[in-house]
């Protein structure tokens, strides 16, 4: 497969729906069961059962904080690779991700905190092939602004064992360094990109539903953000008949 992948054009909106706001159900409930107003039309539903406040569970234990620099989401310069024109369209896909991953390994110890501990491995099996040799586990490269500012940013993802993965986001800046502006690390049911948008599409507890994040450009924090993350009924297929939003859905 090749890495020189063609530059992907907006997609359509990502479709969903919020998740559910599981604290706000009690209260309101709480309001209903204390009774009804002395509104025509209304009368007393009966006992609706007693209202309890949320337990919390293990409010004693509290997670260590994160080491410095040990923050997925914090952009970070890729060392020992460059853009001589400040774009990333001539740069090697490969040269970049290899890159990351050693440094992102050595930062975090081997602890996974920043990456998968068997990615370096992984990468190793990528050929000097133009398109990495057919054991190589890194996806064909996409280019897409996702900024704004009219320059294209590198979207690959590197697969672990067919099922995780690690996706990852990359810019260039005027004085040619490549950072990296976005790592996750997840079951790729789905990426999307829409304009400045890129949603990632992975399978929730329920089949029924697949969970969408939906990351845009933070220039305070120079990465990309999670805004919102939404459920949606409609799970991505190949093959699937066409919906009337164009969509491939299993239903």
């Amino acid at each position: 497969m090749s890495r020189e992948g063609a530059t992907h054009e907006g997609a359509g909106p990502v479709r969903g729906r919020r998740l559910p706001a599981r604290l706000l159900v009690p209260a309101l409930a709480g309001v209903l069961a204390a009774g009804c107003a002395d509104v025509e039309g209304l009368g007393n539903g009966g006992d609706q059962g007693t209202v309890r406040a949320p337990q919390t569970l293990w409010k004693d234990i509290r997670p260590a904080p994160p080491e410095p620099g040990q923050l997925p989401g914090t952009a970070a310069v890729v060392p020992g690779v460059t853009s001589p024109d400040g774009t990333l369209r001539g740069v090697d896909p490969l040269d970049v991700v290899r890159a990351d991953i050693t440094a992102a390994g050595a930062q975090d110890g081997g602890t996974g905190q920043l990456v998968d501990p068997r990615a370096k491995e992984r990468i190793a099996r990528c050929t000097q092939a133009v398109d990495g040799g057919p054991d190589c586990p890194v996806r064909p490269r996409v280019l897409h602004d996702l900024t704004g500012d009219g320059k294209e940013e590198l979207i690959t993802a590197l697969d672990l064992d067919g099922r995780l993965s690690e996706l990852r986001v990359y810019t260039a800046r005027d004085d040619g360094s490549i950072v990296r502006v976005l790592s996750r690390r997840a079951v790729l049911e789905g990426v999307e990109v829409a304009a400045e948008h890129l949603a990632v599409r992975e399978p929730s507890s329920n089949p029924e539903y697949v969970a969408v994040a939906d990351y845009v450009w933070n220039p305070d924090t120079g990465t990309m953000n999670l805004e919102q993350l939404t459920l949606d009924d409609c799970r991505s297929l190949p093959g699937a008949p066409l919906t009337a939003d164009r969509q491939q859905c299993a239903h």
